[in-house]
């Protein structure tokens, strides 16, 4: 999936208009500079020659050179961990609030509170995350003044003090808790129909327990499948927060990479971002694989 998905990034930046030569043009070049960086760039071979040449060196962590002459790690060394601490920051508030919002929502069922949570998820997921940025930049930086409105980073990269990542961690979370609250609610209901649960109301056990120790060991599989398919969503929103709040990671790096059509550079990123989703995708499976086999 990894090589399907850098193959259509070469082959889209391909596709778009002008190239990395002519992004990093300075004024007053001639068509002969221009040629000759094409020439240095690799920018006259073939997309898919240097799309080989560049997996042939993958495997060695060799990620290429930027349009501008650094290597791509480099470039990525400091950003990345800044993006894993929001993203991580975001997942792990993310899969707390939504088990605690779909078990109190599972614990009742077709009642306001049901209604109440239903309603506010699924509309928090269907706003983006840009306008969830803009009401969060009004409400808390431009209105109250509570918080600062962009990222100011120190000497070593990253932000200078904590609560600028408030608002972009709020920024993704609010979004992929909604998604996330639905899934949660929905494996819980399947489970209700199950036999096992079933019985328990039959025995007369109390709602909280049936939800603790028979719907949600049963739910664990699902539920964790679900929001280890929604951390593609969580880097793709990312990108977009980390441009508004000038926040210092691998999102900013990418739109900059993007504006300048610097092959190598987006293909690190994709590659960096979809290592972390793969290995996130991996442990769900694990979960899924062990909770399946102890019930077994």
């Amino acid at each position: 999936m990894l090589v399907v998905l850098l193959a259509l990034v070469f082959s889209a930046v391909e596709l778009l208009p002008g190239d990395a030569a002519a992004a990093s043009a300075e004024r007053g070049e001639s068509a002969a500079d221009l040629a000759e960086r094409r020439h240095l760039l690799g920018l006259d071979r073939p997309v898919w020659e240097r799309f080989t040449d560049w997996m042939t060196a993958l495997p060695t962590g060799d990620l290429g050179n930027s349009a501008r002459g650094r290597k791509v790690t480099e470039l990525l060394a400091d950003p990345l961990p800044n993006t894993l601490v929001l993203a991580v920051s975001a997942f792990v508030i993310t899969v707390v609030l939504s088990l605690l919002l779909g078990c109190w929502a599972a614990a009742r069922p077709g009642r306001p509170t049901d209604r109440t949570i239903t309603h506010a998820t699924t509309a928090a997921f269907a706003v983006p995350e840009f306008v969830v940025s803009a009401v969060l930049l009004l409400l808390l930086s431009l209105w109250t003044g509570w918080l600062p409105a962009v990222t100011v980073t120190g000497g070593d990269g990253r932000p200078a003090s904590w609560t600028m990542l408030i608002m972009p961690v709020l920024a993704l979370v609010i979004p992929q808790t909604g998604w996330n609250t639905r899934v949660v609610r929905g494996a819980l209901a399947d489970q209700a129909a199950a036999p096992h649960v079933e019985a328990a109301h039959l025995d007369g056990l109390p709602l909280h327990r049936i939800l603790m120790n028979h719907q949600l060991p049963g739910a664990v599989p699902a539920i964790a499948t679900g929001i280890a398919t929604s951390t593609g969503l969580l880097f793709g929103g990312a990108v977009v927060v980390e441009t508004l709040f000038n926040y210092p990671g691998i999102g900013t790096v990418l739109a900059g990479a993007v504006a300048a059509r610097d092959t190598p550079l987006i293909a690190g990123v994709v590659i960096c971002a979809g290592a972390v989703v793969s290995l996130v995708l991996l442990a769900a499976d694990l979960v899924r694989h062990a909770t399946l086999g102890v019930r077994g």
